[in-house]
């Protein structure tokens, strides 16, 4: 696409209709009833006081919702509808279909829509790593030979030859798994042999990437898929194909790219903010744009540039997964996750804010324009009208990021002092918890952590994940969850926003473990680490699934028998559909703070939460009040631990 890309609609600022006016006497009240945060709160009371639109006072004029479509019982298959199942005379759409195979197709279209953007996003790094090996992009080579060298061996790969002749074959091998039929994924046969009989005998083992998600858009289409059953069951494969293909090749070809996530200290909050210098926030999913802007940054050019304005230098921080990527490998800090995207430009001190796609409001130029700051779009893929678009590839990544740092930088003298408000103290957070972090934390064998499983010091362990949701207090659930599960001795380990949010409450530090059962409290503190473990971005929710199959692998059990759970207290996502399904059907049940659209079948409800159990050994569980949610966990884990006879 060209740089003259047309601007769709003129930007204005967006600001809160005045019969949304807040009073300021409502102010406080108002901002803690919306974030936990104390950072958040205070840039959040802000913009109630500049009367900037934000995410929860969209969602005030919203509600109350359509009950349809919470209960997706809404359908828009085709033209002879739409068709809203209501009860009465109303039990059947136009086509004849009814409320189970409208929940049933609506489900799958959201898992669909899901594996796609993560598989996606894995395609994007698998060509980067190719045209780094050919040449096309030489700003891309091999970080971590050792990784390169191990997958390739995994995928039978010769590592004769050169690193780059290595490369180009590994991603070749990657690639054909998105549209050829080779079997089964590769790296799916990491999870024990009992595990993978499971997912066969379910018919959820994924046969290709693209292939199941294609399939499953074949199979809600009018006229197909009519069991709900079987619409369902396909989720899972879709989902598998996600999280054992696209979401894995992404986390392992970013590590191959950009090295593999070690143990490191950054910081986290609004706070991250620097008055003096030039602010940029990097925004979305895909690493392969964000290094390289780190690259730049630090390219003398770029430096002086920002000093002849006044600057004391550039400051990038991150937001939502990319910036995670960073925080885990180069210890960039955080400025917020998800609902805190809108938040950072209303504090008055962002220069310019660079996204490529995933998770990113459609509302942040408009946001922009109350203030002085920039917002770049860079992906064909997530043009967003009223940014300034600058297209990126890996042949020209670095050469456009100098680009758009430079205009960051003249804005630098465009700041309205009276609009500026930084919170102070940023929070501290240990980071970078990868699986081959943890086994070089643990001497090089997870069996430590076996050990202080079976012994009981550690009860099991909870993967928390998942973006924020306005539906719920900002950071509660996933705060609030990590809290309680921590002091009855279960490890958390989190991903995407969810970790951000423990960041922002001080979870992700050492010290943490004064909030931590006995048990635990003396694992994580012989270690130094704390009891709430940062293990990525939203993509690298594969990572524990790779923790979970080396676990089950070591102590020669399936994944399923594990005292394990999954849990998403925020979600909001199709992503996290296919997440969570995924992980239900890996084999490690999964609870929800937010309710799915199936409320309208409870045929489909009850597949999802109850028989599904006999085919997968795993379940989902819907609850949002994090104390309750915690005793389901705990008793799962429990029951698990018993089976086992520990």
């Amino acid at each position: 696409m060209a740089d003259d890309y047309p601007e769709i609609l003129s930007v204005e600022c967006l600001r809160r209709p005045p019969k949304q006016e807040i009073k300021p006497e409502e102010m406080d009240e108002k901002v803690k009833e919306r974030t936990i945060d104390r950072t958040s709160q205070i840039v959040l009371r802000k913009a109630m006081e500049d009367g900037t639109d934000t995410v929860w006072d969209r969602i005030e004029r919203q509600t109350p919702h359509c009950k349809f479509c919470i209960e997706g019982v809404s359908c828009q298959r085709c033209a002879m509808g739409p068709c809203r199942i209501m009860g009465g005379d109303r039990t059947r759409g136009v086509c004849g279909n009814d409320a189970d195979l409208i929940v049933a197709r609506n489900l799958l279209d959201w898992v669909a829509m899901g594996a796609a953007a993560h598989s996606d996003h894995g395609r994007d790094v698998v060509e980067a790593v190719l045209k780094g090996a050919t040449g096309e992009a030489p700003e891309y080579p091999v970080k971590d030979v050792e990784k390169l060298n191990l997958l390739a061996r995994e995928y039978g790969i010769n590592t004769d030859g050169t690193t780059r002749q290595i490369a180009e074959r590994l991603a070749l091998a990657m690639m054909e798994e998105f549209g050829t039929i080779r079997g089964n994924l590769q790296m799916i046969n990491r999870a024990p042999d009992a595990s993978l009989q499971i997912y066969e005998k379910a018919d959820i083992l994924p046969r290709g990437i693209d292939r199941e998600v294609v399939e499953a858009m074949h199979r809600i289409h009018m006229g197909v898929g009519n069991d709900p059953y079987d619409v369902v069951m396909h989720g899972f494969r879709a989902a598998m194909s996600d999280g054992w293909g696209g979401s894995m090749q992404a986390q392992e070809m970013s590590d191959v790219l950009f090295g593999t996530p070690d143990i490191r200290t950054s910081r986290v909050n609004l706070g991250v903010l620097k008055e003096d210098h030039v602010n940029v926030a990097l925004h979305g999913h895909n690493p392969v744009l964000s290094e390289m802007l780190v690259m730049a940054a630090s390219d003398p050019e770029i430096v002086t540039r920002a000093k002849n304005v006044g600057a004391a230098g550039i400051n990038l921080v991150g937001l939502c997964c990319t910036g995670n990527e960073l925080l885990m490998r180069k210890g960039i800090p955080q400025a917020g996750n998800h609902l805190d995207q809108e938040l950072t430009i209303i504090t008055g001190a962002l220069e310019a804010m660079i996204v490529d796609y995933q998770c990113i409001f459609p509302s942040l130029p408009f946001t922009a324009a109350c203030y002085h700051t920039i917002v770049f779009s860079t992906s064909p893929k997530g043009t967003m009208a009223g940014s300034e678009y600058v297209e990126v590839e890996p042949e020209n990544a670095y050469q456009q990021s100098k680009r758009m740092l430079e205009k960051a930088i003249d804005n630098y003298p465009n700041r309205q002092a009276d609009k500026i408000l930084i919170p102070d103290d940023p929070v501290e957070a240990m980071v970078g918890f990868s699986v081959e972090a943890i086994k070089k934390a643990l001497g090089g064998t997870l069996k430590p952590l076996l050990d202080a499983i079976s012994s009981g010091k550690i009860r099991g362990a909870v993967g928390v994940v998942g973006c924020n949701n306005p539906h719920i207090k900002h950071d509660y659930g996933h705060v609030s969850l990590a809290k309680e599960l921590i002091k009855r001795d279960i490890l958390v380990v989190e991903t995407g926003c969810a970790a951000i949010a423990s960041g922002k409450a001080g979870l992700l530090q050492p010290s943490a473990i004064n909030m931590a059962g006995d048990g635990l409290k003396e694992i994580c503190g012989s270690l130094g680490i704390p009891p709430v473990l940062h293990m990525g971005s939203c993509v690298d929710n594969t990572r524990i699934l790779n923790l979970v199959a080396d676990l089950a692998n070591l102590a020669g059990v399936r994944i399923d028998q594990l005292p394990v759970a999954g849990a998403a207290p925020e979600w909001y996502s199709p992503k996290a559909v296919s997440i969570a399904e995924y992980f239900v059907g890996t084999g490690v049940s999964t609870l929800l703070g937010v309710m799915p659209r199936v409320g309208g079948s409870p045929y489909v409800t009850k597949m999802l939460t109850d028989d599904i159990e006999h085919l997968m050994n795993a379940k989902f569980w819907v609850e949002p009040d994090p104390r309750k949610a915690c005793a389901i966990l705990y008793d799962h884990i429990e029951q698990k631990r018993k089976m086992l006879g520990m």
